[in-house]
């Protein structure tokens, strides 16, 4: 009898593996058929456990304070009824956090029986065992680890395979949400600051980007008119509604997105601001979508297509970049057929990369070698106008600057294309090496030339490579070392600005002139500056004090060029008066032991000791001086006050009145300049107050 019911055993053993394999192949063809086959269970209602919300999956589980109650995903053998505060607690960690969320939903792990495993033998009896899975919302197919279940997803995104066979999955369009900017309204999805792949992004914090871009046109749409212009990531749309809106005649836009879903929306926002839609050359007449009131003739046209297409296929006057991420990838497209004097303006959001936190993502994108220095969001800029200097002189174009914007969030760059050979060389030489002192942060630009240097630290105005041991400096680069501002062009956006009441460019656009012309004096005329006589920009006038003479833009391939060449003639004599390049923070240099000035009294000494100096925008406590390093912690050290942590009675110890108030005595720049050279290791918080500067003087 026993060995009987041994081999009794055994081969039910073997049976139950043969129908185990057998249902395992089973369930695998049901899945596959089910993601092959789209139509065969549509429509059907989705699982308990794919749900929107936390709160959704309590109310399955109706909780009562009073009352236990049992989880709705898990058999009573596994998790036993309980109160409402202990299951709250249950499913949240157990079920919701380890969740997959695709389109708004949550797939949930799941316990009940809903996939058979292998079961175990105890004796002569079988316990079916039921795993751990997640129910797929597109195919309903059951997926064990979590891992498996979001690569399952991701290759029905890849198959285009994104709607689900669930009836109640599809959102309703009641569901979107309108915000309003700039007198624009945007039709934006309830996901839209955290969105999926396949939906429209609208970022509330690029506001101050939008802006900036919108003056830089608007300055262009008064030089010519009309202008056709592109934004090649439409998105919702946001910002070419804008351009149309209130430029209205004096451009033509063009709004590209190669999402189908961010296409659709963009035509929505279209009829949603009464604008009309041109779709693929074929204009739709959507009366009933104007809207009730005065019908608007503006235009815009919606395309759907690559953003490389495009910019092969059409020229346009203005062209603006803002992909998700690096925009080198769009650069040689950009500048193949933007026309002559136009405006290419690019938003790069990788600050990783390019605030020196992923430097081999740098190398690989930018083709630059850079380390985190104290002007690194400066160095950002320089390192996106490199790459655009590279590509638009393989176009056998040259590009002059017009802003370069480095903040939190994104690095903006404006910059004029200027046809030719003869520009596109001189902006090619503009893209130099940068020398940087590790030990003391002080910067320079190579020479320019192609002889090697034996020794090309030398170069630096600080004596670290000779004091310290071992390199102390890296080379930095290929970076642009030309101007990042051009003081007219600023001027006339601030005025723009001023005229379509944004608030939010104003300040950074004061700044940025004051920071332009590397002074602290704020003199911003209330007037149109198009009504003054302005200075000739890469063969653009403006507008002279006749009123007969009207602003013209000269056409023609000769005329052009020789307008471009007296405008680079004239550039080479002003270009001392350039900003210098890069900046320090005063807090990076100040001294142990000493109270610094404040930030304006500063500038103010920098300034009477006949340095240039302006605040900058890249850093709150940034000053841009042409003044080196040197002198700048010598005078910063010589209006310090030092800061005593002992000894109240006998009280602080201020500098004279007369080193206070105003220029400093003979006596006290002999004494700045014997500790400049002193050598030995006494710090100049020890020496300021052993030896007060009117014993020095004595």
């Amino acid at each position: 009898k026993v060995k009987s019911n041994n081999l009794d055993g055994k081969v039910t053993e073997s049976e139950l593996e043969t129908e185990e394999k057998g249902t395992e192949e089973e369930s695998t063809r049901e899945s596959d058929s089910n993601i092959l086959d789209v139509s065969s269970d549509y429509p059907r209602e989705k699982h308990i456990s794919i749900q929107r919300h936390l709160a959704d999956l309590e109310k399955l589980a109706d909780l009562k304070e009073d009352e236990k109650k049992p989880c709705p995903l898990c058999p009573e053998e596994k998790f036993k009824a309980c109160y409402s505060h202990k299951l709250h607690r249950h499913l949240q960690n157990l079920h919701w956090k380890v969740s997959v969320e695709f389109e708004g939903y949550r797939m949930c792990i799941c316990h009940l029986p809903c996939r058979p495993v292998k079961p175990n033998l105890v004796g002569d009896q079988t316990f079916s065992k039921m795993g751990a899975h997640y129910h797929c919302i597109i195919c309903s197919a059951t997926i064990t680890r979590r891992t498996d279940m979001i690569g399952h997803i991701n290759r029905h995104v890849n198959k285009g395979e994104t709607e689900s066979r669930f009836i109640t999955v599809p959102a309703p369009k009641s569901s979107h949400e309108v915000l309003k900017e700039s007198a624009t309204d945007v039709q934006v999805l309830p996901n839209y600051s955290t969105p999926q792949k396949t939906d429209s992004y609208f970022n509330p914090k690029m506001k101050l980007n939008r802006q900036l871009i919108f003056c830089a046109l608007a300055v262009l749409a008064e030089e010519r008119k009309p202008i056709e212009c592109l934004d090649a990531f439409g998105a919702t749309g946001i910002m070419g509604l804008q351009w149309a809106k209130h430029l209205r005649s004096s451009v033509k836009v063009t709004i590209n997105d190669c999402n189908e879903n961010s296409v659709m929306m963009i035509q929505e926002n279209c009829h949603l601001n009464k604008m009309k839609v041109k779709l693929n050359t074929r204009e739709e007449d959507n009366d009933e979508a104007m809207g009730d009131g005065e019908e608007n003739t503006d235009t815009i046209e919606v395309t759907k297509m690559d953003a490389n297409v495009i910019m092969h296929l059409r020229s346009f006057d203005f062209i603006h970049l803002d992909p998700f991420g690096t925009s080198v990838n769009y650069l040689d497209s950009a500048f193949r057929n933007v026309r002559n004097l136009g405006i290419v303006s690019l938003t790069s959001t990788d600050i990783s990369s390019l605030y020196a936190k992923a430097q081999h993502v740098a190398l690989r994108h930018y083709g630059c070698n850079i380390v985190r220095t104290e002007y690194y969001k400066e160095l950002a800029a320089r390192i996106v106008l490199a790459a655009v200097t590279r590509a638009a002189a393989r176009c056998n174009k040259g590009i002059e600057v017009l802003l370069a914007v480095a903040l939190e969030h994104f690095v903006l760059v404006v910059v004029r294309v200027l046809r030719g050979p003869s520009p596109a060389d001189d902006s090619a030489k503009k893209i130099r090496y940068l020398i940087h002192c590790q030990w003391c942060e002080e910067r320079i630009f190579q020479k320019e030339g192609n002889m090697v240097e034996e020794n090309p630290y030398q170069q630096l105005p600080c004596d670290c490579h000779g004091s310290m041991p071992g390199k102390t400096a890296v080379v930095l680069g290929p970076l642009w070392s030309g101007a990042l501002f051009n003081t007219g062009f600023i001027r006339r956006m601030l005025f723009e600005a001023v005229q379509y009441g944004l608030d939010e460019a104003q300040p950074l656009l004061k700044t940025l002139v004051c920071e332009a012309e590397c002074t602290t004096s704020k003199h911003f005329p209330t007037h149109s500056p198009y009504d003054e006589n302005k200075q000739e920009e890469c063969g653009v006038y403006i507008k002279t004090p006749n009123p007969s003479a009207e602003s013209y833009v000269v056409h023609g391939k000769r005329k052009g060029e020789e307008v471009i060449r007296n405008a680079a003639k004239r550039q080479k004599a002003e270009n001392s008066a350039e900003h210098p390049a890069f900046y320090y923070n005063i807090h990076r240099h100040s001294i142990k032991g000493m109270n610094m000035p404040k930030l304006n009294k500063f500038l103010n000494y920098l300034s009477e000791a006949g340095y240039r100096v302006s605040r900058t925008h890249f850093d709150p406590m940034g000053v841009r001086t042409n003044a080196p390093l040197a002198q700048f912690k010598t005078i910063l050290m010589k209006y310090s006050t030092p800061t005593y942590t002992g000894g109240q009675a006998e009280g602080p110890v201020h500098l004279p009145e007369d080193v206070q108030a105003g220029e400093p005595p003979q006596a006290a720049a002999e004494d700045a300049e014997f500790l400049e050279d002193d050598k030995s290791g006494i710090s100049a918080a020890t020496f300021t107050q052993s030896f007060p500067t009117h014993c020095a003087a004595d």
